[in-house]
């Protein structure tokens, strides 16, 4: 084989493992933008479902114990005085993670 043609091989070579590198390269930017513009709205929608969901069967669980039934006005204060609850601890937790408490 003659130099220019070793040469040109060890050029080229070069040039393909720039061109793989650039692919992943795309390829990752390209995935990074799908997760932040397409699935993750959709994903933090379904997480959110999924909590309110969960609490309110921890609601029920909870004040049905109690015995106030669900649709009670007995059962609405109770969930209320839940949320409350929640919000409190949401806000201490907050507080400590700032610093405040």
């Amino acid at each position: 084989m003659s130099k220019a043609n070793i040469d040109f091989a060890q050029h080229n070579s070069g040039a393909t493992w720039r061109l793989g590198y650039f692919l992943l390269f795309a390829v990752l930017v390209a995935s990074g933008l799908y997760v932040a513009f397409v699935a993750g709205p959709a994903y933090r929608a379904t997480t959110q479902q999924q909590l309110a969901q969960a609490v309110a069967d921890e609601d029920r669980g909870f004040c049905e114990r109690f015995g106030m039934r669900a649709g009670t006005s007995e059962f609405r204060t109770c969930s209320e005085h839940l949320a409350i609850i929640r919000q409190n601890q949401a806000d201490r937790d907050r507080g400590a993670e700032a610093g405040i408490l």
